[in-house]
C-alpha cells in the first residue's frame, strides 16, 4: 500500500480544514517547501497536494509552489483543486504534475474528462468525494444525486485506473477511516486502484487499510498533529 503524505495549500500556507470548511482551518506551516522537504528527507518520493484556493476560485493560485516542489525538490506530485477544463489539465501536465485529481470537471465537463482519461490514463485520478453518501465537488460545496455506477462506468470504459475517495464526514476529524465504505467500493469496482483519504488517526488505521488491500492512502492531519511519525508511515510504504 502506498502512503502518500498530504499538503493542503491555502494562501500559500500549509493548512488542514475540518470537513472541507474553509472557516475551520489550522495553519501548520508558513513554508510549504520546508514541509515537502521533510517528506522527501524521510524517503517519500510522491506527495499529495491540494490547492484549496483553486478549489474555490478555479485558478491555480498555488501552482508556483507546486512547481517548486517538483523542480527544486525532485518530488512526484499528485494534485487537485481548481481543475475545471482540459486546458487546466494541460497546464498542470506542462508544470510536471504526475497525477491530476478531478472531481468538478468530471461532473460538469464529462466529455472533456473522458477524453483526458483516454489521452493520459496514468495521470488522471478521479476525486470521488462522498458527503452523506452523495458525490460532492466544487470544493465540497455542491453535491450530485447521480448513482456512483452510472458515474464511474463510462470512465472505466475510457481507461480510468485510479480513484481517490474521501469520506468528507471524517476528513480532518481523526475519527478513523471509513473502512466499510472502501471495502464496498473495492468490491463493486475491483478494476480500479482505490486511494483512501480522510479520517486516518494513527498507525493502526494504516495497518487496517493495508490489511484491506487498499492501493494507497493519503495521510494529513494525523501526521501534522503528531499521531503518526514519518518513520512509521515510511515503514508501511513510501
Amino acid at each position: 500500500m502506498k502512503i502518500i503524505p498530504a499538503i493542503d495549500l491555502l494562501d500559500g500556507q500549509v493548512v488542514r480544514l475540518q470537513k472541507g470548511d474553509y472557516e475551520k482551518k489550522t495553519i501548520y506551516n508558513h513554508l510549504p517547501l520546508d514541509e515537502a522537504s521533510r517528506f522527501r528527507d524521510a524517503g517519500f518520493t510522491h506527495i499529495h497536494v491540494v490547492d484549496l484556493n483553486g478549489a474555490k476560485s478555479g485558478e491555480f493560485e498555488n501552482l508556483p509552489i507546486i512547481r517548486s516542489m517538483i523542480t527544486e525538490l525532485g518530488l512526484s506530485v499528485q494534485t487537485g483543486g481548481g481543475v475545471r477544463s482540459r486546458a487546466d489539465i494541460d497546464t498542470l501536465l506542462d508544470a510536471g504534475v504526475s497525477g491530476i485529481i478531478c472531481s468538478s470537471m468530471a461532473v460538469k465537463k464529462h466529455d472533456e474528462w473522458l477524453q483526458a482519461i483516454g489521452d493520459h490514463p496514468d495521470e488522471m485520478i478521479l476525486g470521488l468525494d462522498l458527503k452523506d453518501g452523495k458525490m460532492a465537488y466544487g470544493g465540497w460545496l455542491e453535491t450530485s444525486d447521480e448513482p456512483i455506477e452510472a458515474f464511474l462506468n463510462p470512465m472505466i470504459d475510457a481507461g480510468l485506473k485510479t480513484v481517490l475517495s474521501t469520506d468528507i464526514s471524517r476528513d480532518g476529524m481523526l475519527s478513523g477511516p471509513n473502512v466499510k465504505m472502501y471495502n464496498d467500493l473495492q468490491k463493486r469496482f475491483p478494476q480500479l486502484n482505490w486511494i483512501a483519504s480522510g479520517g486516518v488517526s494513527n498507525l493502526s488505521d494504516l495497518v487496517t487499510l493495508q490489511n484491506n488491500s487498499l492501493y494507497g492512502v493519503v495521510v494529513g492531519k494525523a501526521y501534522y498533529e503528531g499521531h503518526i511519525r514519518l518513520e512509521e508511515m515510511a515503514e508501511i510504504g513510501s
